[in-house]
């Protein structure tokens, strides 16, 4: 089975003064998905940032930012509609009318680190009946088993369109531990049929991507899930990192998808 790699370069949260190679800027942030994709990643999710590099939904930088990527390679394009937690949901959601193939769709609000990530339920059936209409796939983002549920809930009342694709992050505080133990249960949970990667943040991120492959899942891989390639080592970019995902699955004879296999895949449209 084909692993789909995925390179996540910037995020929301982490500066240039984390590690100076975060690309925040349209033009950096194509340069890292393409060097992403010469390595071996299909899918490229992406957050924005504005000229002063804080989190922003703005469909001019975004419109921007899908232009020079698509210009640089074929990659698959996935829009964070998390964007950050500043970030007013309605100027979120507003990103799928720029038709990514894939965009985020996050359940349930929670604390996040020392803030909160906020998604009201009535607004999370508005842009998951949205995505369905346009055809942009959800990329469900769950940090809890309840965000599970919330999801199922949301199949059941028709928002939402099998075979379903999650990401289980971990790792973040305020959602579940990064624990071989809650990758398990969140594994053994999902729906049949459903594609999944595991998101570990932090250390864990190595071990957790580990396993993830070697239960079959996909991965993802750059700065927005760590910015160290090794303990005390700062990775210069989210290159090295999506190389590591690389190896890890041709370690486990998980040939690493093109993108048109990963298409196939995550059945897109």
């Amino acid at each position: 089975m084909t692993a789909t790699i995925t390179v996540a370069p910037t995020g929301p949260i982490a500066t240039k003064a984390d590690n100076p190679a975060l690309p925040t800027q349209p033009e950096e942030i194509a340069a890292a998905v393409a060097e992403g994709y010469q390595a071996g990643a299909a899918v490229a999710h992406i957050h924005l940032r504005d000229e002063q590099d804080n989190p922003t939904a703005d469909l001019g930088i975004a419109r921007r930012t899908m232009d020079l990527i698509q210009e640089s390679c074929p990659i698959l394009i996935q829009l964070s509609t998390g964007v950050g937690l500043g970030v007013p949901f309605e100027e979120r959601e507003a990103l799928v009318e720029l038709r990514p193939q894939m965009a985020t769709l996050n359940p349930c609000s929670m604390s996040f680190g020392a803030g909160e990530f906020r998604n009201p339920p009535d607004a999370v059936r508005r842009l998951a009946g949205r995505m369905l209409e346009l055809g942009v796939k959800p990329e469900l983002e769950i940090y809890d088993t309840g965000h599970l549920d919330a999801c199922s809930r949301l199949l059941e009342e028709g928002l939402l369109a099998e075979p379903l694709q999650f990401s289980i992050v971990l790792g973040v505080r305020g959602g579940m531990a990064a624990t071989p133990q809650n990758l398990m249960t969140m594994v053994d949970r999902l729906p049949e049929g459903a594609a999944w990667q595991v998101i570990a943040i932090g250390r864990a991120n190595l071990e957790l991507t580990a396993i993830g492959l070697a239960l079959g899942g996909n991965a993802r891989a750059g700065l927005e899930d760590t910015l160290y390639l090794r303990k005390g080592e700062l990775s210069p970019g989210s290159t090295p990192l999506v190389r590591r995902a690389v190896r890890l699955a041709h370690a486990l004879d998980r040939p690493v998808a093109n993108v048109h296999q990963a298409a196939a895949q995550l059945a897109l449209n």
